[in-house]
């Protein structure tokens, strides 16, 4: 064995300890799903959720009139940012009505129903007032508050329905009368069909199906039988469909279902199938924020009923993609607060707003692809339109505070300490999970029932 130059042996290198097998590779797919399950399960997911789904709904749609309400605006001889800044105002007022709700508690809420239902009545039963009641596009559903500023009480009516039947299903539940057909009818679906008729009478089929939509969200989430609820969902049928038949602008919108040429025949249908003309141009990213085509006066009501189709134009598939994203997470979050929460008052008004807010933009979505008739609807919480904002923001108030008072929420929110304050102690309970909104039954049916 040689030596080294300091005349002392090589140091002998211990062997090397033979390798541990490698952990087989985990399904990627798999881990992920696990961590986004784990993510979602956790106490203040849908309170984030519900807070920066519709912060994010707004800002864009804010983005969006401004882009598309410039060309409308100057072609009335009006300032580019006109309808950008009354949207600006109806939103910072509306943030001032969601923080209340967020901060009300439920007491109040349930306070406030009765007033609200006794306000919208009013207020609508006062458009039908000759030179007090306005027309736009042909619907007789506004009230004029002087100079550009208007009203639309049918769009209150959507929160007072919600609120009221919620309170006034929470309060027979209690009292186990939900049993009985005739306490889970009356007086809640004579009291929506007077707000049905009331809304009928100046011609605004929309909001009236968004109504019949939140009547039978409440009915089912109170556990209505199968045959009760098939039975007011044939009479609603029936009614609509007389509605329908009975006029021939409602007639037309059905026959512009799948057109591709603006003029179908004896049918003109210019809106629906520019705004086709405007989804199909976009591609997968848009043509630039501010450059769609079709606002040039080529799409109607670009702002307002069809601004989804000039955020397909500018924003592409991409921003389409977006905004559905945005109002699933919303729809689905909402669904956990109804899911989750023992109070039935909370269940009912959280199962309301949900329903709301998710049918109201399926139908707007689908009218912009062709799959639906326009019905006027605007995009909740994006479309122009300060009556619509002002109540739907309100709402989604009661959606925050329905999920920050989730028992393990509270006790999620009740834990956060400063950043250099005492570590945090104990564990919250893992809420109790149903499989199911809908209510569960107190007491036994007659065999007739299901």
């Amino acid at each position: 064995m040689s030596s080294s130059r300091t005349g002392r042996p090589p140091a002998r290198r211990a062997p090397r300890p033979p390798a541990a097998p490698r952990p087989a590779r985990r399904n990627s797919v798999r881990t992920l799903g696990t961590r986004a399950r784990r993510a979602w399960d956790r106490p203040l997911t849908a309170y984030y959720v519900i807070l920066g789904g519709s912060a994010l709904i707004i800002v864009l749609g804010l983005v969006m009139v401004y882009s598309a309400s410039q060309i409308t605006a100057l072609q009335k001889s009006l300032p580019g940012s006109y309808f950008f800044r009354k949207q600006l105002l109806a939103a910072g007022i509306g943030t001032v009505l969601l923080l209340a709700a967020a901060r009300m508690p439920v007491k109040l809420h349930r306070a406030l129903a009765y007033p609200l239902l006794a306000g919208a009545v009013f207020l609508m039963a006062l458009v039908q007032v000759p030179g007090i009641g306005m027309a736009v596009n042909g619907n007789q559903n506004w009230i004029g508050l002087g100079g550009s500023f208007q009203l639309q009480p049918s769009e209150f009516g959507k929160l007072a329905l919600v609120l009221w039947g919620a309170d006034l299903l929470a309060r027979k539940q209690d009292k186990r009368l939900l049993a009985q057909w005739k306490h889970m009818l009356v007086p809640l679906v004579p009291v929506a069909f007077m707000l049905l008729g009331l809304i009928m009478l100046g011609g605004d089929m929309g909001t009236a199906i968004i109504l019949t939509a939140i009547l039978f969200g409440l009915l089912w989430l109170a556990g209505a039988p199968v045959r009760l609820f098939a039975g007011v969902l044939a009479v609603a049928g029936l009614i609509g469909a007389f509605l329908v038949w009975s006029s021939p602008n409602r007639m037309a919108r059905l026959a512009c279902l799948g057109a591709t040429e603006p003029q179908a025949g004896p049918v003109d249908c210019w809106q629906a199938v520019h705004g086709i003309y405007a989804l199909a141009s976009g591609g997968i990213f848009g043509s630039g924020l501010g450059a769609s085509v079709e606002k040039w006066g080529q799409l109607p009501e670009a702002h307002t009923d069809f601004i989804f189709a000039v955020t397909g134009e500018e924003l592409g598939l991409a921003g389409t993609l977006s905004v559905l994203a945005l109002f699933a997470a919303l729809g689905y979050a909402g669904i956990r607060v109804a899911g989750r929460t023992e109070d039935p008052f909370v269940r009912y008004a959280a199962g309301g707003v949900t329903t709301w807010i998710t049918v109201q933009a399926v139908i707007n979505i689908g009218a912009v692809l062709g799959l639906l008739p326009i019905v006027g609807v605007p995009l909740p919480l994006f479309s122009y339109g300060g009556s619509a904002l002002l109540p739907t923001m309100f709402a989604i108030g009661l959606l925050i505070a329905f999920a920050r008072d989730e028992p393990a929420a509270r006790a999620a929110l009740a834990m956060r300490q400063p950043r250099f304050g005492r570590k945090r102690a104990g564990e919250f309970q893992r809420p109790r999970r149903w499989n199911t909104m809908r209510r569960r039954a107190t007491a036994a049916r007659s065999s007739g029932e299901r």
